[in-house]
């Protein structure tokens, strides 16, 4: 195997717009420099080098190639060319893939994405479909630690982790704080549907939030304890700070559930309890006008012997019973504060 690296022409990089980059280090963490996906044999042909790839949404040409220059197992292959997997990692001899789901606030609207990761003992891909943003603050942070990043693509591995599951704690701060403006319509004196329906929604992608982030202590869990082919024991407690991230944001996010599904319950007892009140003044109203109904309805028979009918107060005696009997209705009614 050639030590030497070809020449600064030959790993030139050609403009791809699937190929977000494609760049060599030296095992002791240093950066050469971007390549072309073509330049990439070449490069690992040389001793104590490894390549880091990142892509966006390549099509089956590009991920044919990419199998070609890193002998990338089929299955896994078969697996990037389709988006929506699971989140999962499987083991293909002396590599790993991984499958992550990402997700990203866009417009106030939660949108999911998925990264497909390539690890070997000298390069790391990384396949980006959907809602998910760029991996290049990751790949600045480890660059910048060249002693950690000599421990090759793990490194790398970790960085790209760090920042998925760093990225989805203000995804729930902020749902935490839309839910703290959503309590004043829960709590407000009228009903507002569309406060049901957003508390609906938010329970919805907190629920798709949960299945994408559960997994991932399974993932964190394994580069913490298995793979020493791949992981060195340096790094495995970076692995551990990302197992207790994903672990916080999973808690995160059951506390935000159990509050959200409370946000529901009190909204409908609210409303329950606001219909029964207008009920109970609905049946007040209506039992303060059944009685004078009632003493009218006697009165409106066309019975030639009624009860006190040819005597000249009469009527205004019928008059004085029924506010008499509606008084006492309504002041029965508002001591037990049913008006």
């Amino acid at each position: 195997m050639s030590s030497t690296l070809p020449s600064p022409a030959a790993l030139a990089p050609v403009a791809e717009p699937m190929v977000v980059n494609c760049i060599a280090y030296r095992r002791d963490g240093t950066r050469i420099g971007e390549i072309s996906l073509d330049a990439i044999s070449d490069v690992l042909a040389a001793a104590d080098t490894f390549v880091w790839v990142g892509l966006h949404e390549p099509d089956e040409a590009l991920l044919e190639k990419l199998q070609e220059e890193f002998c990338l197992h089929d299955l896994a292959i078969e697996d990037a060319h389709t988006a929506h997997q699971r989140t999962k990692i499987e083991t293909y001899g002396d590599s790993l893939f991984l499958v992550v789901q990402t997700a990203q606030l866009i417009e106030a609207e939660l949108k999911f994405g998925e990264t497909q990761i390539f690890l070997g003992a000298r390069y790391l891909v990384t396949v980006r479909h959907g809602a998910s943003l760029s991996y290049a603050p990751a790949r600045r942070t480890c660059e910048n630690a060249p002693e950690l990043l000599a421990n090759g693509p793990s490194y790398g591995l970790y960085g790209v982790l760090d920042l998925i599951v760093d990225n989805l704690l203000p995804i729930v701060r902020d749902f935490r704080e839309e839910l703290g403006l959503l309590e004043q319509d829960i709590f407000a004196e009228t009903f507002k549907r569309s406060t049901v329906h957003r508390l609906y929604d938010m329970q919805r992608d907190l629920m798709t939030l949960r299945l994408a982030v559960a997994p991932l202590q399974d993932i964190t869990s394994q580069l913490v304890r298995l793979h020493q082919g791949l992981i060195p024991d340096e790094l495995r407690p970076y692995f551990r700070d990302v197992y207790d991230h994903v672990f916080r944001v999973n808690e995160s996010i059951n506390v935000m559930r159990e509050m959200l599904t409370a946000a529901i319950n009190v909204n409908l007892s609210l409303v329950t309890f606001g219909q029964n009140e207008v009920m109970k003044k609905l049946a007040g109203w209506a039992a303060m006008l059944a009685a004078p109904t009632l003493l009218t309805s006697w009165y409106g028979m066309n019975f030639q012997h009624m009860p006190e009918l040819a005597r000249p107060w009469a009527y205004p005696a019928i008059i004085v019973v029924m506010a008499c009997v509606v008084g006492g209705i309504y002041t029965a009614l508002k001591r037990n504060k049913w008006l």
